[in-house]
């Protein structure tokens, strides 16, 4: 029997990602991303008990599937910060990558301390996360929306102009994920295209309700779509591919790019999930959405993920005050003439 990925793991890691994935919902990508770093976590550790070497092809070999839990339970919060350490100065980890890893470790010992009570003591459960800049999403302002939009129109050559269109609306205005669009079902539309149902991280299902432009761009695109011939007569999926199947998500990452070149908008380094910031940002911008709507609108999880959207409404009111004509204006204290004395007062 082949080896597959998971089986090289051992016990423990392997029990704490099926946990992940089985119980809280977690995505695949998401656990294969714990499973990445918990593996290097494995290697550094398990090389520096043995004094074996901490890179090259000899690391990248190193059988961790045989671990026990005497072997975590031995590890150290010392042990933790020399393999953060190690992150930084040999593999030349950023703080984000490093405060990723340092989650997985803390997520795991979690796992194992408390929900499965294996050991008690849990040496990365004092370890403060390290700090790092977080960048300011980009997004497109209302006048690029348009010309994205015209791009799409303005476009003679394609036959899937309907389908396109509608799937830069629902992008522009609902906010939704790549992996949430591609998801969506005829079945998921409500009759009276108020709303539609989408599956989220984690197979979490939300309603996301459409607005005038959204049932405009659906109605214009639902005519083609009954028409169509699935290649497939039992296929639901309503965004389908020129080869009648479900939209995979590169086909939607390739129109989106190619309709972004179309509007000239190349060298803004955007991406279909920028289409998403953006929905989140203009909404915000409007003044009329509050953040804690916002966050269910996108299916956060935690309200501060949906935060990062008043930091770039922060940085525009900083720029708008820097843009004052009289921003510029500085006297020195000296050269500030004193106030005139007021007879009418009694004053001398």
């Amino acid at each position: 029997m082949a080896t597959t990925f998971i089986d090289e793991f051992p016990p423990l890691i392997r029990e704490f990602a099926n946990d992940k994935e089985v119980i809280q919902g977690c995505s695949k990508k998401t656990v294969t991303e714990y499973l990445f770093d918990l593996r290097t976590f494995c290697r550094y550790i398990y090389a520096k008990k043995n004094d074996m070497p901490t890179e090259g092809e000899e690391f990248t070999n190193i059988n961790i599937s045989h671990l026990d839990i005497d072997f975590f339970e031995s590890i150290t919060t010392s042990d933790i910060y020399d393999f953060l350490a190690y992150t930084s100065r040999e593999r030349e980890n950023q703080p984000k990558a490093r405060a990723r890893k340092l989650s997985a470790i803390k997520q795991f010992y979690k796992h194992c301390t408390v929900k499965r009570m294996y050991f008690k003591n849990n040496p990365a459960q004092n370890i403060e996360t390290p700090k790092f800049n977080k960048t300011l999403p980009k997004y497109l302002t209302y006048d690029e929306c348009l010309k994205l939009y015209n791009a799409v129109i303005d476009d003679k050559l394609s036959k899937t102009k309907e389908r396109d269109y509608c799937i830069l609306t629902l992008f522009l205005n609902c906010g939704i994920r790549l992996s949430e669009l591609t998801g969506i079902n005829v079945t998921d539309l409500d009759n009276d295209l108020k709303s539609m149902r989408v599956t989220g991280k984690g197979n979490k299902e939300r309603i996301v309700y459409l607005n005038d432009s959204c049932r405009d761009a659906i109605n214009t695109y639902l005519p083609i779509r009954i028409n169509s011939h699935p290649k497939n007569s039992r296929e639901r999926a309503f965004f389908l591919s020129g080869q009648g199947q479900r939209i995979s998500v590169k086909t939607v990452q390739w129109m989106v790019k190619k309709y972004l070149n179309a509007a000239g908008l190349q060298n803004r380094k955007l991406s279909t999930h920028k289409l998403r910031h953006t929905a989140a940002t203009l909404m915000y911008q409007s003044g009329k959405v509050d953040i804690r709507v916002l966050k269910d609108i996108l299916g956060h999880e935690q309200l501060n993920t949906t935060q990062i959207y008043t930091h770039v409404t922060d940085a525009n009111m900083e720029q708008a005050m820097n843009n004052n004509p009289l921003a510029e204006i500085m006297i020195k204290p000296e050269k500030l003439r004193p106030l005139e004395t007021d007879e009418s007062n009694g004053e001398e």
